[in-house]
């Protein structure tokens, strides 16, 4: 909501066009009032208990939830809502083809427009644009899992010839 607000307020200083954005939503499925609302087709959403590995996306009940729900509809967005296993994933995504290692919020924002590409909502030739802002490190635990361990080495190159030879010897490197 804030970021539409921001490009109404440069438009309204003439500081840039009329702003033609169209916004969207992500949210975690393990709490998605309002993805679930708009999915449902309503303008008001219900409280959920949280159950996600996105902590910081899981407020059961939003205070902007429902000008949220206005500000998908105004200006023909849409909201996606992933699982935590397409959390991973769109973590994993960004981190091999951005170098970017997000928190769990950066997993449900590329899980989600890789959801909405795929039903439409995004099309291939439109410019997108996804806020990513948090960093991984504060969600490690959530990716843990997911990832291969890391290389414990001693500080000489060649411990790390040999740990990283190890690696590409199981197809892991």
């Amino acid at each position: 909501m804030k970021i539409r607000k921001g490009l109404q307020e440069l438009w309204k200083t003439g500081l840039i066009d009329e702003p033609k954005t169209r916004m969207s939503g992500a949210q975690a499925a393990g709490c998605s009032p309002v993805a679930t609302a708009w999915q449902e087709g309503s303008m008001n959403f219900r409280p959920q208990r949280p159950n996600t590995i996105a902590k910081s996306l899981a407020i059961g009940n939003p205070a902007d939830g429902y000008y949220s729900l206005v500000q998908l509809q105004e200006t023909g967005g849409a909201c996606g809502s992933v699982t935590d296993d397409e959390i991973v994933a769109g973590m994993k995504l960004l981190a091999e083809t951005e170098g970017i290692f997000a928190e769990t919020a950066g997993g449900v924002t590329v899980a989600s427009l890789k959801q909405l590409a795929a039903q439409g909502r995004i099309h291939p030739d439109e410019l997108t644009v996804a806020f990513i802002t948090g960093a991984g490190f504060k969600t490690v635990e959530a990716v843990a899992e997911a990832l291969n361990p890391p290389l414990e080495i001693d500080a000489t190159m060649e411990s790390f010839e040999a740990a990283y030879n190890a690696r590409v010897a199981q197809g892991v490197a």
